[in-house]
């Protein structure tokens, strides 16, 4: 496994790590043995950075991952979470809730300290609040020790340009803005990388847009975004290949970003793109892959509050 310092931060994440939100059963219903267990394959194949919520699976994600971890060292792995998301509609990032929330995080993960606890999904509330209370009190943690870095995540690159200016925030994290459909997070990461904030991206398929797996009931993909995508998936498989491992090898290939999380609770998908990230890189696929996507490139949805979204870089 290749690894990529983040930022300024000191730490040294691998290219490809595990996100723990289908631990949650965020997707479907588990196995709770096959979750644990996808854990253990992903630190086995050097994927030692985990990436959880109290969203996922309301506070189940985190504590599975308390369970996965016991008697792992806890030098040999890097551990993320997140706050102020803890319900569909439920947010609160008032300082309160930042301190009570680290300390429930931190039992339910049975550890003493995190390495990175980010604000989740900050596009739903007002950002001056991010800025002026929920970053301040999480800065105060820091100091304490219990984190050692502090950041923010969402999906809009509004919300980032807007807190990179205003706070010093350790790192940042992005999902569905660097894979084959979407490289918006591109405009961001020199001035990202110039203020050493560590980058890391979520969400290479897209939330399986960019796989040949039904969509969840969720997904916000329009019927031309859907076609489009199933035109490119039918393309690799006519050339003896899975548009899902393209997507993973597209999103590890930029330097700039420090880690890209993917996370199932099957360990065979785990082992699966462990191998793909080690495996050589179609360039000529890619290349017609994108040339299908081109029609549908940047394409993206409205989450969260409006003010906080981006403008659209092309007619709908």
């Amino acid at each position: 496994m290749e690894y990529r310092t983040l930022g300024r931060t000191g730490l040294s994440l691998p290219a490809l790590a595990f996100g723990a939100s289908s631990l949650g059963a965020e997707f479907r219903s588990i196995d709770i043995a096959e979750a644990v267990q996808s854990v253990r394959v992903a630190l086995d194949h050097g994927m030692n950075f985990i990436d959880t919520s109290p969203f996922y699976g309301r506070g189940m994600s985190e504590v599975l991952l308390g369970i996965a971890l016991q008697g792992v060292p806890r030098d040999s792995y890097i551990l993320g979470t997140k706050l102020g998301r803890y319900d569909v509609g439920h947010f609160d990032f008032s300082a309160k809730r930042v301190v009570e929330s680290i300390d429930v995080s931190l039992h339910r993960l049975r550890v003493d300290s995190l390495d990175i606890c980010l604000c989740h999904d900050i596009e739903f509330v007002d950002i001056q609040q991010i800025i002026e209370e929920t970053l301040p009190a999480l800065q105060r943690i820091q100091e304490r020790g219990k984190v050692r870095c502090i950041g923010v995540s969402g999906y809009p690159m509004k919300i980032f340009r807007d807190v990179m200016n205003a706070f010093p925030i350790d790192v940042m994290l992005s999902y569905n803005h660097y894979t084959l459909q979407n490289t918006m997070l591109v405009s961001l990461l020199d001035d990202l990388e110039s203020k050493g904030i560590g980058i890391m991206n979520a969400a290479p398929f897209s939330a399986r847009l960019l796989t040949n797996a039904p969509l969840p009931v969720w997904h916000k993909a329009d019927s031309n975004v859907r076609e489009v995508c199933s035109r490119a998936a039918a393309h690799a498989r006519a050339a003896g290949s899975d548009i899902a491992k393209v997507a993973l090898q597209f999103s590890l290939r930029q330097p700039q970003i420090s880690t890209t999380i993917v996370g199932s609770a099957n360990p065979e998908n785990v082992a699966r793109w462990a191998r793909w990230a080690a495996e050589p890189f179609d360039e000529k696929l890619c290349r017609e892959i994108l040339d299908i996507l081109a029609p549908i490139h940047d394409w993206f949805y409205i989450e969260g509050k409006s003010e906080n979204n981006d403008r659209r870089p092309w007619k709908e």
